[in-house]
C-alpha cells in the first residue's frame, strides 16, 4: 500500500509542475501522470478501479466546495450573466451534441448525457489561464466565469437524474419522484435548522479536528441520504454546502476540506488517466479525432452564435467561443457514473474519454495559436487619438489618475488649485469620467503632449504613473525639457526609487511606505506601548530608512556591495533602538 501511495505521489510531483511549465495546467498534468504510470504506460499500476473508487471522494467535496461558494444573494446578482449566457451555451450545445449522437445510431437517453457531458467545459483551465493571462476583468473573462459557475451547478441536476435515467423502464416513477423531492427538502430544512447551531457548538470547543471530521461527516451523511432515495451522492455533498454558504463557518469548513479536495481529486483525475484506453489512438485514430475536432468546432459555433445575440463585440465572443471550447472534468464523473449505471457501453465511455482528454491538451495550442496569428491578424486596431487639450496655465499636471494621482487631485480640488491630468489608460479615462472627472487621454511619455498640457507654465509635475518604465521615461523628459517643474514622483519600490533618482528627481514617495510605518505604530500601541512611544520609535526608524536610502544610492548597483549594506543598517537600526532602550532606563 505504501508503494502505490510513494508511485502516485512521485508522479504527481514530476508531471504538475512539467505541465503548468508547458501551460497546459494540473488537471492535464495528473491525466498524464495516470497515463505514465497506468497500464498503458510504465503499467506501474494496474488496478485502477480501485483507486477511481476511492478518488470519487475528491469529486463529491468539489461539489460540497462549489455549493458553499453559492451564495443565494450572489447567485441572484449574477442571473443575467449566469442564467442567461450559461443556460443558452450549455443548453445549444447539449442539443447539437445529442442530436448528433442520435444520427449516429444512439438512443436518446444516451444521446442526453453525451450532449450534456460534452457541452461542459473545464472550469479548472479555464480559470487557471484566465488568471494568469490577466482576462479575468476582460468581457470575455467575465461571461466565462458567469458560463462556468452554470456549468458547476447544472452538473448537479444532471449527476441526480442520471440513475434514474438508468432505469429499466427508462422513466421516473411517481413515487420514487417524490421520494427524491422530500429527501431534498428535508436536507435543505433540516440542514438549515440543524448544521449552523451544529457549527457554532463544535466552533466553541476550540478543537480543529473536530471541526474537520464534523465536516466529512456532513458530506458523507448527506451522500448517502441522496444515494438512499436512488439519486447521485454529488447532488448531496453540493446541497450540504448550499445550506452552509450563508454561515459564518464558511469560509473555515472550505480552508478546512481544501486539502481533502485537492489531494482526492488530483488521485480521480489521475486513475482516469490511468482507464484512459490509449490503444483507441491506434485502433480508431481518425474517428478520434473526428470526434475531438467535432466536439471543438460544435461548442465555438455555439458560442460564436449566442456572443452575437447577446451583442458582444467579435473579438470578445471569438476569446469567449474558444476559452469554452475544450471539454471538462466533469465529462469524467458523468461518462465514469453512466457507465456504472449500465447507461453507457464501457467502449464508448473509453472513446469519449480519450475525445474529451485530447481537446483539452489540443485546447491551450489553440489559445496560442489565437494570440499569435488570429489576434494579430482581426483584433489590431489603430490606437484611440489622444484627447486634445486646451492650453491652461494650471499651476500642477499630474500624470497618471490611478490610486495616487486620484488622492492628490481630490486634496487639490479641496483646496481650489487648478490642475490637468493625463491618463495613458482609455479603459480608465472612461470609468473615472463617468464620476464627472476632467481627464485627457495622453500619453505623457511624449513630449509634445507634455507641451500641450503646458508643464512649462506649471509650477509642479506630480509623477503618478503606475508603469515602472513610462513612469521613467516620462522623468527623463520632464527633467530635461522642463527643468524649472518640480517633480514630484511616486516610486513602486525601492529600486524604482532609485532609478528615478538616476534621472534627477529628488522628491520621491514610495506608495506603501508611509503606509507601513503608520501601521507600524498602531501595531505598537495595540500591544501595550504608549502611543509617543509608538510615535517616537515610528519617527526614529521613518528617518533612519530615509538616511539609509540616499546612502544606498551610491552603490544600488553593486549587489554585492548593496547586500552587505542592507546587513550594515540593519545592524544600526538594531543598536539604535538599543540605545534609545539604554537611555530611557538610565532616565
Amino acid at each position: 500500500m505504501l508503494i502505490l501511495i510513494a508511485l502516485l505521489l512521485l508522479a504527481s510531483v514530476v508531471m504538475i509542475p512539467l505541465a503548468r511549465r508547458a501551460g497546459l495546467g494540473a488537471v492535464l498534468g495528473y491525466l498524464m501522470a495516470g497515463v505514465a504510470i497506468g497500464p498503458w504506460g510504465l503499467a506501474l499500476i494496474t488496478d485502477a478501479d480501485a483507486i477511481l473508487h476511492f478518488a470519487e471522494f475528491g469529486v463529491i467535496l468539489l461539489l460540497f466546495v462549489i455549493g458553499l461558494e453559492l451564495k443565494p444573494a450572489r447567485l441572484w446578482e449574477l442571473r443575467k450573466p449566469v442564467f442567461g449566457l450559461g443556460g443558452a451555451q450549455v443548453l445549444l450545445s447539449a442539443l447539437a451534441i445529442g442530436a448528433i449522437a442520435m444520427l449516429l445510431g444512439q438512443p436518446w437517453r444516451l444521446a442526453m448525457v453525451i450532449g450534456f457531458a460534452l457541452a461542459l467545459s473545464s472550469t479548472a483551465m479555464v480559470l487557471q489561464t484566465l488568471a494568469e493571462r490577466h482576462q479575468l476583468t476582460d468581457r470575455h473573462g467575465r461571461d466565462g466565469l458567469a458560463v462556468l459557475l452554470f456549468q458547476d451547478i447544472a452538473v448537479i441536476p444532471m449527476l441526480a437524474i442520471l440513475p434514474l435515467l438508468a432505469g429499466s423502464s427508462g422513466s421516473v416513477g411517481v413515487g420514487p419522484f417524490l421520494t427524491a423531492v422530500a429527501a431534498i427538502l428535508g436536507l435543505v430544512v433540516l440542514g438549515r435548522k440543524v448544521l449552523h447551531p451544529l457549527f457554532g457548538w463544535i466552533a466553541t470547543l476550540g478543537n480543529r479536528e473536530t471541526f474537520t471530521a464534523a465536516a466529512l461527516l456532513v458530506v458523507v451523511g448527506a451522500t448517502l441520504l441522496m444515494e438512499a432515495v436512488g439519486l447521485s451522492a454529488s447532488l448531496g455533498a453540493f446541497l450540504a454546502g448550499v445550506v452552509l454558504a450563508d454561515s459564518q463557518y464558511r469560509h473555515e469548513l472550505e480552508a478546512d476540506l481544501e486539502p481533502f479536495k485537492g489531494l482526492l481529486l488530483g488521485l480521480f483525475f489521475m486513475a482516469v488517466g490511468m482507464e484512459a484506453n490509449l490503444g483507441l489512438l491506434l485502433e480508431q485514430p481518425l474517428r478520434l479525432l473526428a470526434i475531438t475536432g467535432g466536439l471543438l468546432l460544435v461548442k465555438f459555433v455555439a458560442l460564436l452564435v449566442i456572443g452575437a445575440i447577446a451583442g458582444r463585440s467579435a473579438s470578445s465572443t471569438r476569446k469567449l467561443a474558444l476559452s469554452l471550447a475544450q471539454g471538462g472534468e466533469f465529462a469524467f464523473v458523468i461518462f465514469q457514473l453512466a457507465r456504472q449505471q449500465a447507461l453507457m457501453p464501457s467502449a464508448l465511455s473509453d472513446l469519449l474519454t480519450l475525445a474529451v482528454t485530447l481537446s483539452m491538451l489540443a485546447w491551450p495550442l489553440l489559445v496560442m495559436l489565437d494570440d499569435k496569428l488570429v489576434s494579430r491578424m482581426l483584433d489590431h486596431q489603430p490606437a484611440p487619438p489622444f484627447d486634445p487639450i486646451a492650453e491652461t496655465d494650471n499651476p500642477v499636471v499630474i500624470a497618471g489618475y490611478g490610486r495616487v494621482g486620484q488622492i492628490v487631485a481630490r486634496v487639490l480640488t479641496v483646496k481650489r488649485i487648478p490642475f490637468t491630468v493625463l491618463e495613458a489608460d482609455p479603459q480608465q479615462v472612461d470609468y473615472v469620467r463617468r464620476f464627472g472627472n476632467e481627464v485627457y487621454f495622453g500619453d505623457a511619455s511624449r513630449l509634445d503632449l507634455l507641451h500641450a498640457a503646458g508643464v512649462e507654465k506649471a509650477k509642479v509635475f506630480v509623477l503618478a504613473i503606475d508603469d515602472v518604465e513610462a513612469s521613467l521615461r516620462t522623468a527623463e523628459l520632464v527633467h530635461r525639457h522642463f527643468p524649472g517643474v518640480e517633480i514630484h514622483a511616486r516610486a513602486r519600490n525601492r529600486m524604482h526609487a532609485y532609478r528615478l533618482m538616476d534621472l534627477g528627481v529628488s522628491k520621491i514617495l514610495r506608495e506603501t511606505w508611509h503606509s507601513s510605518v503608520a501601521m507600524s505604530e498602531a501595531v505598537l500601541i495595540d500591544l501595550g506601548f504608549t502611543a509617543e512611544h509608538a510615535r517616537r520609535t515610528a519617527q526614529r526608524f521613518a528617518e533612519h530608512d530615509e538616511e539609509t536610502l540616499r546612502k544606498q544610492y551610491a552603490i544600488y548597483d553593486d549587489e554585492t556591495q548593496f547586500a552587505q549594506s542592507v546587513q550594515q543598517a540593519r545592524a544600526e537600526l538594531r543598536n539604535l533602538f538599543e540605545q534609545d532602550t539604554a537611555v530611557k532606563d538610565r532616565d
